[in-house]
């Protein structure tokens, strides 16, 4: 199955080279549904990359289904549920976007910082600074972080309260 994935997406990225953007995306599509953890999000990213695909709505069934439909490592899943709410944070609404970041900040995982991070941008680009401020604020109460995310919180704290 492995080496049947691979030679269609070796396949799709012939396709790309050849502009053929179409059989690019049917294919890509063909091995996402085909659920293997390394192809499927392989061919997703790669869909992305490319913007072969602008639907918002499609993206995120995508998303979804390789969330659902695979079986990651911990961090590795963590890290696409992440990126998902970044992508997400562009076009959905508060409430969806913290329902889909609701498994990083409820856990302990390398990617709840980042999480924090992502939310407190995301009210503070809707000038909601009350809102920002408690996120940028959970930071600091995360043992052993890097520095950058103490800083980086520290900095967007200081522009809330200057603005």
């Amino acid at each position: 199955k492995k080496i049947l994935l691979s030679n269609e997406y070796v396949k799709a990225r012939i396709y790309l080279a050849n502009e053929d953007k179409s059989n690019a995306v049917n294919t890509l599509k063909k091995i996402i549904f085909a659920n293997d953890s390394v192809y499927s999000t392989l061919s997703f990213f790669l869909l992305l990359d490319q913007n072969l695909i602008t639907d918002y709505d499609e993206i995120s069934l995508l998303f979804e289904h390789l969330l659902e439909s695979n079986k990651y490592e911990k961090e590795l899943k963590n890290l696409l549920i992440y990126k998902k709410a970044l992508f997400e944070s562009n076009f959905v609404n508060e409430s969806e976007l913290i329902e889909s970041i609701k498994p990083l900040l409820n856990s302990d995982t390398l990617w709840k910082p980042h999480a924090l991070l992502l939310l407190g941008d995301y009210f503070v680009s809707k000038k909601e600074y009350l809102k920002a401020k408690e996120f940028y604020t959970q930071i600091f109460s995360i043992e052993n972080l890097q520095q950058g995310f103490y800083k980086q919180a520290k900095s967007q704290l200081i522009l809330i309260t200057n603005d």
